[in-house]
């Protein structure tokens, strides 16, 4: 999918996207948002960089609010988890195939928000990334019936914890990316 343009990649991207998200099984045993993104905000917040803590803070406090209130699209959906373009493949059965699945339980905008940072170095280096940034996030809320400010938030803290997940490892520039663009959301 990331050989098309990114227009059509977008609306490609979210026609797949649309026709995987299900009601998980009875008696299922997927890890939810909330499970997953707890581990998460734990490491987060151990986060020793000074000048990452604003968005860390700011990351995890959307979380909360996010978790504390229920979306109005319903947050019960089994998602790929782990979604964007580089996990979609020109298919023969189906036009795109979503490979790579990490799944989880709850809600569209959850799995939504790592689309939205898809191609971050080209969104880097376009002066005007951040309002490209803004704009896709408002056009794929508006494609998928999804609330923007829970996507906002979403990718707020998708963004930030890749991030600071970098740092930790020693990738430096990824974080950097990250950040910035945690940054415009």
């Amino acid at each position: 999918m990331r050989s098309l343009p990114e227009a059509k990649s977008m609306l490609e991207a979210a026609g797949t996207l649309r026709r995987l998200w299900v009601a998980p099984p009875a008696g299922h045993r997927f890890e939810t948002v909330a499970e997953r993104t707890g581990r998460q905000a734990e490491a987060m917040a151990a986060c020793p960089d000074p000048d990452a803590r604003p968005l860390v803070d700011a990351a995890l406090a959307a979380r909360d609010e996010l978790l504390g209130s229920v979306p109005s699209e319903g947050g019960g959906l089994l998602l790929h988890g782990t979604f964007r373009q580089s996990k979609v493949l020109a298919a023969e059965r189906v036009p795109w195939l979503a490979v790579g699945p990490d799944p989880v339980v709850g809600e569209a905008a959850f799995d939504l928000a790592r689309l939205v940072r898809d191609r971050v170095e080209d969104l880097i280096a376009s002066p005007s990334g951040a309002a490209v940034t803004r704009r896709r996030v408002k056009r794929l809320a508006e494609s998928l019936d999804v609330d923007p400010e829970r996507l906002r938030g979403w990718t707020l803290f998708r963004a930030v914890e890749s991030g600071v997940r970098a740092l930790r490892v020693g990738r430096d520039q990824d974080a950097e990316l990250l950040l910035e663009f945690a940054g415009w959301v």
